[in-house]
């Protein structure tokens, strides 16, 4: 009775691994050797030294990732700039809603006009950006693949 209660007790605790990492190697690196490992360690972006060092040992595929802060700003300011041509488009429907509801049509022709000229500036502007993003694609984006 007293062997049933003791097994019973060993239920607790973490499930043993299926494949334990029981060997352990120790090297030794100079200033220069240890400052380049950790420089690759850390464009890995993996959470782990010896996870890394593991990866380099069998070959495994190492992921390298680089952040361009110059990149990551054009992005942000296109992105800035699409919403604001939504936001403008947005409000030209709003506008032309307005001119009619409280002008004549002959007054509302000639403000829309006014309206007309802007917008064709605003398309130049548009492909202007455009053709600017293009290059900056073909010139600092390398795609991959």
């Amino acid at each position: 009775m007293n062997e049933n209660s003791n097994s019973k007790q060993n239920k607790g605790g973490r499930k043993p691994k299926l494949n334990p990492s029981t060997h352990r190697h120790v090297f030794r690196l100079t200033d220069e050797e240890n400052a380049k490992l950790l420089s690759l360690f850390e464009a890995s972006g993996m959470p782990k030294k010896a996870k890394f060092i593991i990866s380099q040992l069998f070959g495994k595929e190492m992921k390298s990732v680089k952040i361009d802060k110059g990149t990551v700003d054009f992005y942000m300011r296109l992105t800035s700039f699409h919403s604001q041509f939504r936001s403008i488009g947005v409000n030209y429907n709003q506008i032309v809603k307005l001119l009619y509801k409280h002008f004549t049509e002959k007054k509302a022709a000639a403000f829309l006009y006014k309206l007309e000229k802007q917008t064709a500036e605003m398309a130049m502007l548009c492909q202007q950006i455009i053709q600017i993003t293009e290059e900056f694609e073909a010139k600092h984006l390398k795609k991959q693949r």
